[in-house]
């Protein structure tokens, strides 16, 4: 049975998901929402999503929320991106927690904030703020990831697929890959694994699209 993912190409939360499965060769079928059109808000989104986000995840009977549980759904149907051994395990849970909070959080508002409202509805002061803390979090990776390869251990793993959410969109927010040489070499690693495609390419949904 196909695995459907509802999303859209603008959100690096629903590109981890897609990502993941994409990597891990998984029959899956993108389902586009119209986030902008405000798909998300209506009854019938909400039945199958009460939080009213994407991504969502649904395999057979199995409806997910959150892209850090899709993920851990994906390593537990193929053991592929979840770690080699318990302590592994653990380190790549904390990295996904870490980026929610840490990262894409910050990440996403701020791209949000700065690409997709009215130029004259851009509140710079919060602009300003969450690029500062998203300045933090690009020092802590940038430095995590000297002489690594990979986020942790020998091998992509969830880790890297949720950091890199948000890091590969054209828009501007604030990150600038040449400023971070270790990050830079991390994603080109990303780039290269067999399978990978940019946000824009593996989800319907793009900037574009709604001219």
């Amino acid at each position: 049975m196909t695995i459907k993912l509802y999303c859209m190409g603008e959100s690096g939360n629903a590109y981890k998901a897609a990502l993941a499965l994409e990597l891990a060769g998984l029959e899956w079928e993108p389902v586009h929402v119209d986030f902008f059109g405000g798909e998300t808000r209506t009854p019938e989104f909400r039945k199958i999503n009460v939080m009213g986000e994407v991504p969502v995840l649904v395999d057979g009977d199995t409806t997910l929320t959150q892209s850090g549980v899709m993920q851990m759904y994906i390593s537990e149907k193929t053991g592929k991106f979840g770690g080699k051994t318990s302590e592994e395990q653990r380190e790549v849970m904390r990295w996904v927690f870490w980026d929610n909070h840490k990262l894409s959080s910050p990440a996403g508002m701020t791209r949000f904030l700065m690409n997709f409202l009215p130029e004259d509805k851009r509140p710079a002061e919060v602009i300003a703020f969450t690029q500062g803390r998203l300045q933090a979090a690009y020092a802590s990776l940038n430095d995590h990831l000297e002489g690594r390869d990979w986020i942790v251990g020998d091998a992509i793993t969830n880790a890297d697929l949720s950091c890199c959410g948000y890091l590969f969109y054209p828009e501007p927010f604030g990150f600038e890959r040449k400023d971070w040489p270790h990050i830079d070499r991390w994603l080109s690693n990303i780039e290269n694994t067999p399978g990978w495609k940019h946000p824009y390419d593996l989800m319907p949904g793009s900037p574009a699209d709604r001219a």
